[in-house]
């Protein structure tokens, strides 16, 4: 079973030192990983907007060359490559392996020079 994925966002998170981070790998999320970011005292509830930042921050296992993935890198997303990130999370945890390839061939169809950007509708059950 597949429990690792490779994702390339958008634009990427770009560091201090200027280096742009867009390759990465997402790990398919626990039950811990959804529950336990609410135990944590600054998060009003299940609608409170940080809370995915911090399940994303527990599955996103590498982001470019950088050495660890924190709150600090998931807050410093451009909000392009957040909601790729939300997408990936629920296409990879929630969808068929059909979907996370069609998933994969769209973004890989979207690197190539001159491809025209197409937006991916995938139905997420």
């Amino acid at each position: 079973m597949r429990t690792e994925y490779e994702f390339v966002l958008p634009r990427g998170f770009v560091d201090l030192s200027g280096t742009v981070h867009k390759r990465g790998v997402m790990r398919l999320a626990t039950a811990r990983d959804e529950l336990e970011p609410l135990r944590n005292p600054t998060i009003s509830g299940p609608d409170d907007p940080r809370l995915t930042l911090l399940v994303l921050e527990r599955v996103v296992t590498q982001l470019g060359s950088l050495p660890l993935v924190t709150m600090a890198e998931m807050e410093g997303l451009f909000a392009a490559d957040l909601a790729y990130l939300q997408d990936f999370y629920g296409v990879i945890n929630f969808g068929t392996e059909e979907d996370i390839e069609q998933l994969l061939a769209a973004r890989a169809h979207q690197q190539q020079p001159g491809a025209e950007v197409a937006q991916l509708v995938i139905p997420v059950a």
